[in-house]
């Protein structure tokens, strides 16, 4: 059984971050520690950019620096999770070795002097890379200090090198055994692209024109598979050293070039890290989607890798935090599943790049209010964690994701190029948020017996596999609503005959789908009761379909926008966010599923782990919150009777107190 992130917090959140002490001289050390007990930080991770402090020439190792940091933290009861430092190769491997950088699409060379400067497919890179890799896994493995290993950071990097085009050529080979079988997938036969032979096939460069759109699907699928090796490789060498120890890299939030759920059956530990927008207003709910799917790819228990203390340093304006948010979103990361709480990074850099991006400790140091929020939530995180950590509260929805149908669906030469994956899986899930109901995600493959109701923001591209997967659901007693734009093609990109698989067709009540009718900035139609903007389809329904409801006026009116089929529902168009809120509200309900509190104020959430019930006020005004009698907030020590007062950024952590836990009543 492999290790999980239960080995590495051993009852508690962890609570720390990114530490990158050779940016200081030794002096600062001493400090550093002194401020990370004050403020209850437990954890750090070590070494993620210092590949040329550890290797400044070619084989040399210098550990000295890194021997006595790691019995520093030892020293003091902090853990380390040691990364390797394979995200930024030093810059005389790109100066001896060429080969070890990633070129562009349009055959630009990717130079040295930032990071991530890697080809994935550079043998080069990967020998060097599994040598620094197994000297640290050999000199600190069995260190007191190592609690888990951190593998490379943010794999993003694409790459159409010949190197890349060569290994491309051995993936496909492996996929599809025949230039025959690729011709078809891929559809060659448009615009004379037949292939002959294997080594005519490069990675899609720049082109003239639209480039195949099945050659890069599997650039995509190639890509993602590629670095997956290049972590499994790593993985693997410090898993033989250390078997007790769990892995893991982090994620970054809905990140284009990774299957992540792939990725996440390949780690100990998933872990993510997130910068919602402190001025976004939807910020709290892109943070939720983000947490629901993490959770959901851990299936239990996840690790908050990296999130700002203040502002960052790469939006075109960047706002601080204000007062309160810091704690806010640190605690709907926990509320949500996280057993760990970690940031980038423990002191604010004062050169490089990313100077501006905030840390733990501010510019403005141990009295800046950066840090006085920073020590106020380690006590807090460390008063609850003995109630939270290791437990994992499953949900009645599921929202289905796979990078795949995505992948496909965002291809040049679409119908319409404001449809985005991203932005419809946010717009459902804002719904589902904003009527209190917290999801899971899912993949369409996955087993959903144990969810009342699976909606399906959009999946272009489905399987048979998954298709036969929701026809099953439905057979079963599942309630399943469906975006536009779903079950279009196969896993190659084939348009399935009628526009939409016709075993979808049936089960939606849909009998033609004669046009779809995409719709322009600021463009709208008018349906019964709503509103529709991005899309519209012409449809015809079967008889014992329900039209719930009709576009009114212009070309489609009278004709099906919402439709019903027993436990079946069609969207044909995006209702805006009220009018989708309530719609899925209704159907919510109508499937047994209730949110955690009733009659929740706007902008606050309630979300039940285990035993604990997380009330968060999203808002910048107080608020009164009707909760169950009988409990007590574990962070303030308040026993409740029947409300909760909230002040602006206002959390509460609720546990039922022991002689009033048989009379509390929560909703499943």
């Amino acid at each position: 059984m492999k290790p999980d992130l239960g080995a590495a917090t051993r009852g508690r959140i962890l609570y720390g971050g990114d530490y990158n002490p050779e940016q200081w001289p030794e002096e600062t050390w001493q400090e550093d520690v002194r401020l990370m007990r004050a403020a209850g930080v437990n954890s750090v991770t070590l070494g993620v950019f210092s590949w040329a402090k550890l290797e400044p020439r070619p084989g040399e190792r210098e550990f000295g620096w890194l021997d006595r940091l790691m019995d520093l933290m030892h020293d003091n009861g902090i853990g380390v999770v040691l990364a390797t430092p394979t995200a930024s190769p030093p810059p005389w491997m790109g100066h001896l070795h060429p080969d070890t950088l990633p070129v562009t699409e349009d055959g630009r060379t990717e130079w040295w002097g930032g990071r991530q400067h890697f080809s994935h497919s550079s043998d080069t890179y990967r020998r060097y890379a599994a040598a620094i890799t197994e000297d640290l896994a050999a000199r600190y493995g069995g260190h007191p200090a190592l609690t888990m290993w951190h593998i490379n950071n943010e794999y993003c990097t694409y790459d159409w090198s010949e190197g890349a085009a060569a290994r491309f050529r051995v993936w496909l080979r492996a996929k599809y055994g025949t230039l025959d079988a690729l011709n078809e997938a891929w559809g060659t036969a448009f615009w004379s692209q037949g292939y002959g032979d294997w080594a005519e096939i490069h990675t899609p460069r720049q082109a003239h024109y639209l480039k195949n759109p099945g050659q890069v699907l599997d650039f995509k699928r190639f890509t993602s598979d590629m670095l997956l090796e290049c972590y499994v490789a790593e993985r693997d060498i410090v898993r033989r050293a250390t078997p007790h120890l769990p892995v893991t890299t982090n994620f970054m939030p809905l990140w284009v070039g990774q299957d992540a759920w792939r990725w996440a059956e390949e780690e100990d530990v998933v872990s993510v890290d997130l910068y919602p927008d402190p001025r976004d207003p939807l910020g709290a709910q892109n943070g939720a989607l983000v947490q629901d799917m993490t959770r959901s790819q851990a299936r239990g228990p996840w690790m908050l890798m990296e999130q700002a203390a203040g502002p960052v340093n790469w939006r075109g304006v960047n706002h601080p935090k204000p007062r309160g948010l810091n704690r806010l979103w640190s605690l709907q990361a926990v509320a949500r599943g996280a057993d760990a709480v970690c940031y980038f990074q423990w002191r604010q850099s004062r050169q490089g790049a990313e100077k501006f991006h905030s840390g733990m400790v501010s510019h403005a140091g141990e009295e800046g209010r950066t840090y006085q929020e920073v020590k106020q939530l380690g006590a807090e995180l460390a008063a609850i964690a003995p109630e939270v950590t290791g437990r994992h509260t499953p949900n009645d929805i599921a929202v289905l994701h796979d990078w795949h149908a995505w992948w496909a669906g965002a291809q040049d030469g679409r119908l319409s190029n404001r449809v985005d994956h991203p932005d419809l899986l946010r717009a459902w899930h804002r719904a589902l948020w904003e009527a209190h109901l917290t999801t899971d995600f899912a993949h369409p493959e996955h087993d959903l017996s144990a969810y009342r109701l699976v909606v399906v923001p959009q999946a272009y591209a489905l399987t048979d596999a998954a298709i036969e997967n929701l026809l099953a659901y439905v057979r079963r007693g599942g309630t399943l609503v469906s975006g536009f734009l779903t079950g279009v093609a196969d896993e190659d990109d084939r348009v399935r005959a009628g526009g939409m698989d016709a075993r979808l067709r049936e089960l939606f009540g849909i009998r033609t789908l004669h046009e779809w009718w995409p719709l322009d900035a600021g463009e709208h139609v008018e349906c019964d009761g709503f509103r529709g903007t991005l899309w519209s389809e012409e449809i015809d329904k079967t008889e014992d379909a329900e039209a719930r409801a009709r576009y009114k006026g212009g070309e489609l009116d009278g004709l099906p926008a919402v439709l019903r089929s027993g436990r079946a529902w069609y969207l044909s168009t995006l209702p805006e966010p009220a009018a989708m809120r309530d719609l899925l509200a209704g159907i919510a309900a109508e499937a047994g599923v209730r949110p955690v509190l009733d009659a929740l104020p706007e902008g606050v959430e309630a979300v039940r782990r285990g035993e604990l019930l997380f009330v968060l006020n999203h808002g910048r005004e107080s608020v009164t919150v009707e909760v169950p009698g009988g409990h007590r907030d574990l962070l303030t020590g308040a026993a409740l009777k029947d409300e909760l007062t909230l002040g602006r950024y206002g959390a509460a952590v609720l546990k039922a107190e022991p002689d009033a836990q048989a009379e509390a009543v929560l909703a499943p």
